[in-house]
């Protein structure tokens, strides 16, 4: 087993598919061809959490996992299978939904500053008690509090009595404690401790301090001291006080570990130089996905947008207006804090400034040298929208830029929640021009990536961070690889694109077109989806999207008409048979897409990682769809099918994605030496511009882009491709090629892709 991973995969650990469960996996990802599990977090989280990035206790593995016990089987079962586990933990904030279930957490709020976790936690103690945001939104909801065995009950939850405060009746207790509870609706705008983004469930913690990080990173490293663990994922590093500081305290504690950051890197921004292995893929996920877009097609899809909703709207424009909403509205009660740090000036000025900043800042967050960069613009930006802000933006930026000025701590981590809350949780689901590109880490105002891009991001990857992950599907990611694939196709045939949506609208008509192109894509993307789930994804799409209904204020009239249109695509016979006929037609283009991105995904620079189920064809949404059980017998019997011997068809079943993973992941673990490089490999030929290839030092990846493009201008014709050896094989058929040049209509008959080595070395992973 490498040191470091050679390739990863990624389950769900939760309540529902255990550690026991995931060791039942071994033999089948060894067979595959990883070299590491790669987990959900394990540590206890709230109970019934099925997401693990809550934690209440970081003392002890989950027992709704399995405990200790569980967690030391599966170790032994990787080792049996030889492979190693990477750890994903959360060292940003912990759960308190449950106080009860986390006694750092019950202690604050029975001790308040007294209590000696206290200092865990991000807590600004000079505004008075601790509130907690709880409560029902009538002006009555106290009287639903109870004295229960000494503690303050409200319904479902619990919560401590400070030592002699216990007389009386629970209004009166309540009054006498460190904390407050208030109407669930104050905590955006007055809550008085830092949260992960908006989730008030969720309080921040202070790593920074030695004994917090001691605290709270013990067991996992006593795992990477006993042998246990070979790589850690870091869980939101912007949302720190000190990520650098941070990683580095980390990296000294596991020297040895791959150590990858969930760092979200906006279009053109390089990762810091922490001492990391990379971040966990997100970036290489917008390069590959953008491959396979037609560039040439943004000006048709800008023009349907405009036609279709009404009006015209920049990216810039829109991502503004919702970073400016998350900066005043959701984050409100954090713009407050920082604006109490500049208490020299107007406060309302200075909430103005600092909001304004923070829509204009161009990335999650700065770092060092750059982040003075970001500042600039993010200040030259702000003045010209807001001139009559000129004196306090100025003065706010001194600050900003004084490295040892508390403001200049605080606001990167303000940044990177404005961005993640603006962008990710709310423009996204506005724009939807082209959806295909809004995409965590995607940039939806770039439209494509053309070839040389992708060469030029994959040499210098190579160069600078190839340990780095490389991902196209993950938990957060707003729809599944294969749904992008197919609805990547739809930039190859835009005017075909504008009249069937266009026909659609007319004939079901939705109150927020913006929306309704949103759903029209996303059904023809995922076709045939399971109404359910379609229903499920409507409603949290309208309501992220914020603008005819919300999550703090549902609109039953809206969400009725929503959920009216989508059942006419099930119950409309037309409807339902159009739907069915535009999906079957866009399907074969888009399993060339989603082939030909796993390649690349799987075999250029950086540990390639797959997703749970995404083997084979994946056609979910965004969370929780993309967190459904996986059915791995299936998966488990297909593989043996094709070590058989079968040669599957590209078709409904998925096998042919399952053909390209196994070999791929096979050759990376048995070959190494093949991937230490990264060359493009032209093609020559009229249709030379639908190929996309290159050589890893040995192994060369041949994929298919812009299919009915391709189709349309006669195919391959003579177009080849050189190669570096005399002799190749192609995993995927087995067929053997001699000479230097390749036909492509020879080479890419069976399958739109082709993983090349040389013949002497292809049995094992074969």
């Amino acid at each position: 087993m490498p040191d470091t991973p050679r390739s990863t995969y990624r389950v769900q650990v939760r309540p529902g598919f255990d550690l026991d469960a995931t060791a039942e996996l071994a033999g089948y990802l060894a067979a595959l061809g990883v070299t590491h599990l790669y987990t959900a977090p394990l540590l206890t989280a709230t109970p019934g959490s099925t997401h693990g990035y809550d934690v209440v206790d970081h003392r002890a593995v989950n027992p709704q996992l399995g405990g200790e016990a569980a967690r030391a089987r599966l170790v032994r079962a990787l080792r049996a299978a030889g492979l190693g586990l990477v750890v994903d933990i959360v060292p940003n904030h912990a759960g308190v939904a449950r106080p009860e279930a986390n006694p750092a957490w019950w202690d604050v709020l029975r001790r308040g500053r007294e209590s000696a976790y206290a200092r865990w936690f991000d807590i600004d103690w000079d505004r008075g008690r601790l509130l907690l945001p709880v409560l029902a939104d009538t002006a009555d909801a106290l009287d639903d509090l109870k004295l229960v065995d000494g503690e303050l009950r409200y319904h479902e939850h619990r919560f401590p009595v400070a030592d002699g405060t216990g007389d009386g009746t629970p209004r009166q207790v309540h009054d006498r404690q460190h904390y407050e509870l208030v109407n669930w609706r104050r905590g955006d705008a007055e809550l008085t401790y830092r949260r992960f983004f908006a989730v008030s469930d969720l309080a921040g913690l202070r790593v920074e301090d030695p004994e917090v990080f001691e605290a709270t990173h013990a067991e996992i490293l006593r795992w990477v001291a006993a042998g246990d663990v070979d790589g850690i994922r870091v869980d939101h590093p912007d949302g720190l006080r000190d990520p650098a500081g941070y990683l580095a305290r980390l990296r000294a504690a596991a020297p040895a570990s791959w150590l990858v950051v969930e760092k979200i890197l906006e279009y053109g921004e390089d990762l810091p130089d922490w001492p990391v292995d990379g971040t966990t893929g997100y970036d290489a996920l917008a390069a590959v996905s953008g491959l396979f877009v037609d560039p040439d097609a943004e000006p048709a899809f800008t023009t349907l947008d405009g036609r279709l909703t009404g009006r015209h709207t920049s990216w810039a424009d829109l991502t503004h207006a919702t970073k400016l909403e998350a900066a005043t509205r959701l984050l409100a009660a954090e713009l407050t804090r920082l604006a109490a740090l500049v208490p020299e000036l107007p406060r309302e000025q200075v909430r103005a400034a600092l909001a304004e900043l923070a829509a204009c800042f161009p990335v999650y967050r700065g770092y060092p040298p750059e982040g003075a960069r970001h500042l600039a613009a993010a200040r030259s930006e702000a003045g010209r929208r807001r001139p009559d802000l000129t004196g306090v933006l100025d003065a706010v930026t001194a600050r900003l830029r004084d490295p040892g000025h508390e403001l200049a701590a605080r606001f990167p981590q303000f940044t990177g929640a404005v961005m993640a809350k603006g962008v990710e949780d709310t423009a996204y689901y506005r724009w939807s021009r082209f959806v295909a590109l809004n995409e965590v880490g995607g940039s939806p105002a770039h439209f494509g990536v053309p070839a040389a891009e992708l060469h030029r991001f994959a040499a210098t990857r190579q160069v600078r961070w190839p340990a780095s992950m490389t991902a196209l599907s993950t938990h957060d990611t707003k729809r599944g690889e294969d749904v992008r694939a197919r609805l990547a196709v739809l930039s190859e045939m835009p005017g075909r694109w504008a009249e069937r949506v266009a026909d659609w609208m007319s004939r079901a008509p939705l109150a927020d077109p913006a929306l309704a192109h949103l759903l029209w894509q996303t059904a023809v993307g995922a076709w045939p989806i399971e109404r359910e789930r379609l229903h499920g994804y409507a409603e949290k799409a309208a309501r992220e999207a914020s603008v005819t209904t919300s999550w703090a204020d549902p609109d039953p009239s809206f969400e009725h008409e929503m959920h009216a249109l989508v059942d006419r695509m099930y119950d409309d016979p037309e409807l339902h048979a159009q739907i069915t006929a535009f999906a079957a037609e866009i399907t074969p283009p888009g399993w060339s897409n989603a082939l030909g991105q796993k390649l690349v995904q799987l075999a250029m620079p950086g540990v390639p990682d797959v997703y749970q189920g995404t083997e084979l064809w994946e056609n979910s949404l965004v969370d929780p769809d993309n967190r459904r059980p996986v059915d791995f017998a299936v998966r488990r019997d297909m593989l043996a099918r094709l070590d058989a011997g079968w040669r599957p068809a590209v078709a409904d079943d998925g096998a042919a994605k399952l053909l390209v993973v196994s070999r791929t992941l096979r050759l990376r673990r048995d070959r190494p030496d093949l991937f230490g490089g990264y060359r493009p490999v032209p093609a020559r030929g009229p249709a030379a511009a639908h190929a996309v290839a290159f050589d890893r030092g040995g192994a060369v990846a041949v994929a298919t882009r812009l299919p009915l493009r391709l189709a349309r201008s006669g195919g391959w014709r003579d177009t080849t491709v050189s190669l570096p050896v005399h002799q190749c094989t192609d995993l995927f058929t087995g067929r053997v090629y001699s000479g230097s040049e390749l036909l492509l209509d020879d080479l890419l008959s069976t399958y739109p892709v082709a993983l090349l080595a040389p013949t002497d070395s292809v049995e094992a992973a074969a």
